[in-house]
């Protein structure tokens, strides 16, 4: 059985250098799926499908999402295209959001594995700064969200943790897509 795998973190965490790394070394029943942005393609950050408000909104009307939803002043979505991937026998690794796993759980129910990525708040810090998009005071307010990320994280959630070696974290991360299908049976829970 396929499954998806939902990856989550705080922002700076490195999901989008994980799931670049996990490109270069795919496996060959695994796909990676791009996100859909209403951000410009050349915004410095990953490697996604640029749409206007205009185009989302109307992708979306047609059904063309699996799951779409709205942060930071952006809209985001996966296409349905991952539902045929799926069905074709590959797992899907996505960069999900936190605050839309229920929803993402009732669509995929127990093919859902989600995986939380953990940076300690030091480490955090240093790739906010270093990466130079936002101000202190921005980065003060992202280092709060990561803080509350941590303190409800989802139960049944594979974690990895980001501190170290790139090729550490992505070493995890393809031993959790080798598991069998049994070590993903989880409690169902409403949250």
């Amino acid at each position: 059985m396929s499954r998806l795998l939902y990856l989550m973190g705080a922002s700076g965490s490195g999901k989008d250098s994980l799931l670049d790394a996990l490109r270069q070394h795919l496996p060959a029943d695994v796909a990676v799926a791009h996100r859909y942005i209403t951000r410009p393609a050349d915004a410095g950050s990953e490697n996604h499908i640029a749409l206007s408000e205009a185009e989302f909104i109307q992708r979306r009307q047609h059904g063309l999402f699996a799951m779409d939803w709205h942060a930071h002043q952006c809209r985001y979505a996966v296409g349905i295209e991952i539902d045929t991937w799926m069905q074709f026998g590959c797992h899907v690794v996505v960069n999900g959001s936190r605050a839309h796993l229920e929803k993402a759980r009732q669509r995929y129910g127990q093919r859902l594995v989600p995986v939380c990525l953990q940076v300690s708040e030091t480490v955090l810090t240093e790739r906010l700064t270093r990466r130079g998009r936002e101000d202190a005071a921005q980065i003060a307010c992202r280092l709060q969200r990561a803080r509350e990320y941590e303190g409800a994280l989802p139960a049944a959630c594979h974690r990895l943790n980001n501190d170290g070696a790139l090729h550490e974290t992505l070493q995890h991360l393809l031993a959790i897509l080798a598991l069998p299908v049994s070590a993903f049976i989880y409690p169902v829970t409403s949250s």
